[in-house]
């Protein structure tokens, strides 16, 4: 005898509903999956100027690139589908492409529609540089610049992260020299040169900087932040010589910059993510 239609329905709904249940199986699998690349690569992926903490951030990140496409030295990537559920997320990698603030007026985070990147401690910051100065100088003179005070400010604000030294590897700790450009034939990395005898209005390729000095200081004299962030330090050793290395103070905003100019290999230096409140 020929199976009813009821019979067929029947094992139709039982083997949909098999089905079913394998299916929900792999998407909780995949969701544990992405929730676990997720927490492995939010303690490494260094986010924007302005970020909220991570937990936060992830959901507040509506994966729009905007921040990605006003960076005017392409320092903002997006996140992949291996990095889980940061995918389509904003990150630097700083040895790459560092954020060097050229833009002077942190545009990825003005830009930012949803405040995963929150402009509001920067903009704080910026007018109470701004009254404090004039407070300080009732008649500016000539070289009076606001934009530039308040700029100062909101980069000395950032906190993306804090630079950490290997001092095993570093060329200043183990007293050696450094000329020539910092990075590999090709490196594409650019950064706006703090030094003021270039008067640089603009970021220019990292290797268009070359350098001859006695002792490896670039990660020092290249920082976009200056004394506040990082210095030499001397150091006498029992034997009574003298060593110099560079100290990471707390004025450390996270940029990279140290990071993408340094030219030892393997890399000397990394940045750690800090998380805000």
């Amino acid at each position: 005898m020929g199976k009813s239609k009821s019979d067929i329905n029947r094992r139709q709904f039982l083997k949909n509903g098999a089905v079913a249940v394998v299916a929900l199986g792999a998407v909780g699998v995949g969701a544990n999956y992405l929730k676990k690349l997720n927490i492995e690569n939010a303690k490494t992926l260094l986010r924007p100027p302005g970020a909220v903490n991570e937990a936060e951030f992830i959901y507040a990140c509506i994966k729009c690139g905007l921040c990605v496409q006003i960076c005017p030295i392409d320092a903002i990537k997006l996140a992949t589908i291996s990095d889980g559920l940061s995918y389509g997320t904003p990150y630097i990698d700083p040895r790459k492409q560092a954020c060097d603030f050229s833009c002077d007026a942190m545009q990825c985070i003005e830009t930012c529609p949803t405040s995963a990147l929150n402009f509001i401690p920067f903009k704080t910051a910026g007018e109470e540089a701004y009254v404090a100065y004039n407070k300080a100088n009732p008649t500016p003179g000539p070289d009076y610049n606001p934009i530039a005070i308040q700029a100062k400010a909101m980069k000395a604000n950032t906190k993306m992260g804090l630079a950490v030294i290997n001092h095993k590897t570093c060329l200043a700790r183990n007293g050696e020299s450094f000329k020539g450009v910092p990075r590999e034939e090709g490196f594409e990395g650019i950064y706006r040169s703090p030094n003021p005898k270039r008067k640089e209005r603009k970021a220019s390729p990292v290797n268009d900087h070359a350098f001859d000095r006695e002792l490896c200081d670039l990660c020092v004299t290249e920082c976009p932040i200056g004394e506040t962030a990082i210095i030499m330090e001397e150091k006498i050793r029992n034997n009574g010589q003298s060593r110099w290395r560079p100290m990471v103070l707390e004025g450390c905003t996270g940029c990279g910059v140290c990071v993408m100019v340094c030219p030892s290999t393997p890399d000397t230096i990394i940045i750690e993510k800090l998380e805000t409140a």
